[in-house]
């Protein structure tokens, strides 16, 4: 699978992508990663990819011509692809989005900055927006590393064990996993359930069930 980002500040992602799951995923090409600095796509010849807004008001917005421009060269015909805006105003992201995205080839995520980006970015260039949450962010950079994480995760070979991605919190809408425990026993006055200890799957399948439905309730 091919994720192509489009930002301002390529070198944010270099720490991230170079560590842990995502790394190896990488190295075993079951994902690659092209990180795309928006400014080689501007004809200004100071590369600026923003200007003042229409209507006036505060801050800067982000150009059409320039993302355009890079979706245009990035997209690839052979692929199955998805082009997405990450926006305060998009559909909020779920894990049923990234098994959903993960159907696809190629993913280009547009990272927006600044006070905003031309509506007809999302209107004409993009397929979708997406959030990540009632909240603002200085730029859509985080919220790619955050959905390049969680869609990798998902692609067969790329957790030590599948299941891991199969039996988790929110693998099904509303559902949360049940606590997990490992050595020691006991740390200070702290103990494991002693039905993790009895070796009765049963009875231990049927704690772990009802620790998820009270984890449920508690939201």
């Amino acid at each position: 699978m091919r994720f192509d980002i489009v930002t301002i500040f390529p070198q944010i992602f270099d720490s991230y992508f170079g560590e842990s799951i995502i790394k190896r995923a990488k190295e075993k090409e079951l994902v690659e990663i092209k990180v795309h600095n928006l400014r080689d796509y501007s004809t200004n010849k100071h590369h600026n990819i923003d200007d003042t807004p229409y209507g006036g008001g505060a801050g800067m917005v982000m150009q059409v011509e320039p993302i355009y421009r890079a979706v245009a060269d990035i997209q690839k015909a052979n692929l199955k692809s998805r082009t997405i805006l990450f926006s305060a105003k998009g559909k909020r992201f779920k894990q049923k989005d990234a098994h959903r995205l993960m159907q696809y080839d190629q993913l280009i995520f547009i990272c927006g900055r600044y006070e905003g980006v031309d509506e007809r970015v999302a209107q004409h260039v993009v397929d979708e927006e997406i959030s990540i949450g009632d909240f603002v962010l200085t730029g859509g950079e985080i919220p790619a590393m955050l959905v390049v994480d969680s869609v990798t995760r998902l692609l067969p070979g790329v957790l030590g064990n599948d299941q891991s991605a199969i039996i988790e919190s929110h693998s099904e809408e509303g559902y949360l996993e049940f606590p997990q425990y490992t050595k020691p026993e006991k740390f200070a006055s702290w103990e494991v359930p002693i039905v993790l200890l009895s070796g009765n799957h049963k009875e231990i399948e049927k704690w772990r069930k009802g620790q998820s439905k009270n984890l449920k309730l508690k939201i």
